[in-house]
């Protein structure tokens, strides 16, 4: 979902940069502002207890966060951290709305937008209930390459790192590295430079 810049822009939208490991938003803070990426990488994480992280989503170019804890009167559930050098416009919550109310093109945008993500929720939980590791990585990558209209085997490159693979599906990361080379010799992945195929 991309509102289109000059729309931002004209209802109030300020150009942040962020360096990485830089937070857009702390877990527990008020939401204020809609955020989103023009340039880099932002991951929404929490961390449990022992302090393990769990990455919920990684976000790119084009993408908003946040967005939908403005609609209800909540604190953040969790942080946005910029994985790279970002640059996000940020438009105050009174403004973002007032634009919604401006466009009902825009308002159904956002409702299939936030749809598209509790989608994700949903497909992401039910993978992680599973105790099997070869079923939360493949549900991973069968909703990450969604998007991608070549369904052919291997025509997907996975963009995450093994890191973020096992911290978003709830994983050791030890884990993931096995169960992938594991999926590698039943052909339901391919390896070349390091980088997955699926």
């Amino acid at each position: 979902m991309v509102i289109d810049e000059n729309i931002l822009y004209s209802a109030g939208a300020e150009i942040r940069h962020y360096k990485p490991s830089e937070y857009l938003f702390n877990e527990g803070e008020a939401p204020m502002y809609y955020y989103q990426i023009a340039q880099g990488e932002v991951k929404l994480n929490n961390y449990n207890e022992e302090g393990k992280e769990f990455i919920q989503n990684i976000l790119s170019e084009g993408h908003s966060c946040g967005e939908s804890i403005l609609f209800i009167n909540k604190p953040y559930p969790m942080n946005a951290q910029a994985l790279t050098k970002c640059v996000i416009l940020r438009l105050h919550k009174s403004a973002f709305f007032n634009l919604l109310k401006s466009s009902a093109e825009l308002c159904m945008e956002i409702s299939g937008f936030l749809s598209q993500r509790l989608y994700y929720k949903f497909i992401m939980m039910q993978n992680i209930s599973s105790q099997s590791p070869m079923v939360r990585l493949k549900g991973l990558m069968d909703y990450l390459k969604s998007f991608h209209e070549d369904e052919s085997p291997y025509s997907f490159m996975i963009p995450l790192t093994r890191q973020q693979m096992a911290s978003l599906t709830g994983l050791r990361v030890e884990t993931a590295i096995r169960t992938i080379k594991d999926m590698e010799k039943n052909k339901m992945v391919q390896i070349k430079d390091r980088k997955i195929l699926y």
